[in-house]
């Protein structure tokens, strides 16, 4: 491979990694939208409505960030025990207390 070609795939490489990130952003802001919408909304078919359209968003979501983590352009740290366990009681205190 010569370094033309190098070069080339090294620049759709990143352009991959920026468009599904720049994508995975752009799916964070319409979930967070359609989120506000339908605690909102009054009128129950078109909240049921709204949380269907919020799923396939959440869904298509998930499929991006599974895309750049299987990528290694979305690096998740494995979670201590410890935070985990600390964590769970945390959340099982505002459980008991609310």
């Amino acid at each position: 491979m010569d370094q033309n070609q190098s070069q080339n795939q090294t620049q759709s490489c990143m352009q991959d990694k920026e468009v599904l990130q720049d994508v995975l952003s752009s799916q964070k802001a319409i979930t967070s939208t359609y989120n506000t919408f339908t605690n909102e909304c009054a009128t129950p078919n078109v909240r049921n409505e709204f949380m269907n359209i919020l799923n396939e968003e959440h869904q298509l979501q998930a499929q991006i960030f599974d895309e750049l983590h299987k990528r290694g352009w979305y690096p998740t740290p494995a979670a201590e025990q410890q935070k985990i366990d600390q964590a769970k009681q945390k959340f099982q205190n505002m459980n008991q207390n609310g």
